[in-house]
């Protein structure tokens, strides 16, 4: 691509993604700090991805994707993970009518665009599969009926790494699916006294809506537009294969910490988890700097360790970490 299209793109870009920052102005209002989980809410809107949360109670992750859908006037729902939930309590099932003598369809709460997954991994295998369907198909069936999710469909999953007893782990196939694994940690000092006065003075802002569903959706259509130049791809495909095989890219301690590398899921979402990064930093092209923000996000629950790992307390931060500082950046 010539230089006057990648400057046009650019331009383009620049103009149409002004509402980022309406967006950040707003969220802003009710949530202090974490401004790293609101740009990856924004990553999973903007990339048709969904997003894993991992982090303590109380970090403000119901808030921060309810206040994310009163932004762009979108619907929202939660729904409590419990041992004893049923598919048809998430996704919906037929209510016979005794009336009519007919059964009629009764929705569950996965009919709106933010839905707020807590704790996920307290439900059975049987529940989880259902939800992960509904995300990757973007559609259920209810009876004889197949349904069409709304769109934008987020779906913000959370998992509270402190609590082990009474938990059904996702699977790595099932975190698979996931776009992006995002840990939340606690806020800095001055961050919580802002957050325990605005509590104590019950200084609670109302949300005003600041951009259309309708702008979100074609948002989608313009980031495909952003520039990646080949030495961008090779270096998203280098990164990924380098989890597969480290031996080939001088990564010869890794081979025997890791059982098994990203999968192709993980190269898609990388190059357009980088792209949606672009668009948020209002570029229109790609830069590296712009996948190695995400990289973490987007691999760190597509590599397994092995027990070597683990019993040497290796995580896989550490062997991202590690890829990103070899592999040589273009």
């Amino acid at each position: 691509m010539i230089t006057k299209d990648i400057e046009l793109i650019d331009q383009k870009i620049s103009k149409e993604s002004a509402f980022i920052d309406d967006i950040f102005l707003e969220i802003n209002k009710t949530i202090v700090g974490q401004k790293h989980m609101i740009e990856r809410l924004l990553i999973g809107l903007l990339g048709s991805g969904h997003i894993l949360l991992e982090g303590v109670p109380g970090l403000a992750k119901t808030l921060a994707i309810n206040t994310l859908s009163k932004v762009i006037k979108g619907d929202f729902n939660r729904i409590q993970f419990t041992p004893d939930l049923l598919p048809s309590d998430v996704i919906g099932t037929l209510v016979y009518n005794i009336k009519s003598g007919d059964f009629n369809i009764k929705k569950g709460p996965i009919f709106a665009n933010f839905i707020l997954a807590d704790e996920i991994n307290r439900s059975p295998a049987k529940v989880q599969s259902a939800l992960l369907e509904a995300m990757q198909e973007r559609q259920v069936t209810i009876g004889d009926e197949t349904y069409v999710l709304n769109e934008p469909f987020l779906v913000l999953a959370t998992q509270n790494p402190v609590e082990q007893e009474g938990t059904y782990p996702l699977p790595e196939a099932q975190t698979d699916r996931f776009m992006l694994k995002t840990i939340i940690n606690y806020p800095t000092k001055d961050e919580e006294r802002m957050i325990v006065r605005n509590n104590l003075d019950n200084n609670t802002k109302s949300i005003k809506p600041v951009v259309s569903i309708k702008k979100i959706i074609s948002s989608r259509k313009l980031i495909n537009e952003i520039y990646m130049d080949p030495k961008i791809e090779n270096y998203i495909l280098d990164i990924i294969f380098a989890t597969r095989n480290p031996e080939q890219y001088k990564l010869d301690d890794l081979t025997p910490l890791i059982n098994f590398g990203a999968s192709p899921r993980g190269s898609i979402n990388l190059a357009k988890a980088s792209k949606v990064y672009a668009f948020i930093k209002r570029r229109g092209y790609v830069i590296p700097e712009d996948v190695r923000a995400v990289c973490h996000d987007v691999l760190r629950h597509r590599i397994g360790l092995s027990y070597e790992a683990e019993a040497e307390n290796i995580t896989t931060e550490h062997v991202i970490d590690q890829i990103l500082n070899t592999i040589e950046v273009p």
